[in-house]
């Protein structure tokens, strides 16, 4: 039986890529891209999405540092699509981490289905993101309310998919692995880390990616967890 439910917030409550996108846009024109032959915003956010990507994936398995990461996602973007390294924005990065976590955009019915779930069970975040960006994100999106605890990896000193970051959350809810379930977006970081701790984990999959056959459970909108809980 469960008892208690953690979930992932980026990508799988907080709506990253909206987000990110909404950001973008206004850095795009603030900044004057196309002045520097940037003349597609949609292909500029396409490519950072790419990059971006990459590199949050190596970082949750502790292959580059956080530093590491803001300081290679911007720039590779920019070298990528032809802007000279001299030419890059030297505050596009500190502009970004400032302004995208005060974006507020959740998943459809996010808060119908948390406003649900925390009338039956405790609610927790498990989160890799870092610490004063998912904090301003909990904050600003009003999200504070639905959770008991908000484990953040920077506080634990290591990342998803390590079994003692889900030994800590577990810890600080007083919450057995038999009785508690992991939902998110990441199969690496959130369910395979999750199954491998001995956790059950629901993959959440809204781009309908294709699901492989070692993980159990997926669902594709936040409301189907109406009818699993």
């Amino acid at each position: 039986m469960i008892k208690h439910i953690f979930f992932d917030l980026d990508h799988t409550i907080w709506d990253f890529d909206r987000n990110a996108n909404e950001t973008l846009l206004e850095l795009y024109d603030s900044y004057k891209l196309e002045e520097l032959g940037l003349t597609s915003a949609e292909h500029f956010i396409s490519t950072y999405t790419i990059n971006n990507h990459q590199l949050w994936a190596q970082y949750h398995v502790g292959k580059i540092s956080k530093q590491a990461l803001r300081e290679q996602r911007f720039r590779k973007t920019f070298i990528d699509l032809g802007v000279s390294a001299d030419l890059v924005p030297e505050n596009f990065e500190k502009d970004y981490v400032r302004l995208g976590p005060t974006k507020t955009n959740l998943f459809e019915s996010a808060e119908k289905v948390l406003s649900y779930l925390q009338q039956k069970y405790p609610l927790h975040i498990i989160s890799n993101g870092f610490k004063e960006a998912v904090l301003t994100k909990m904050r600003v999106s009003n999200l504070n309310p639905y959770f008991k605890n908000v484990v953040i990896s920077e506080d634990v000193g290591v990342n998803k998919p390590d079994q003692a970051i889900f030994e800590y959350a577990l810890n600080l809810a007083q919450a057995e692995k038999h009785e508690s379930i992991m939902i998110g977006d990441s199969l690496e970081a959130d369910v395979y880390g999750a199954q491998n701790f001995g956790m059950k984990a629901i993959f959440f999959n809204p781009l309908k990616a294709e699901k492989p056959s070692d993980v159990v459970q997926q669902i594709h909108h936040l409301e189907e967890l109406l009818d699993h809980f």
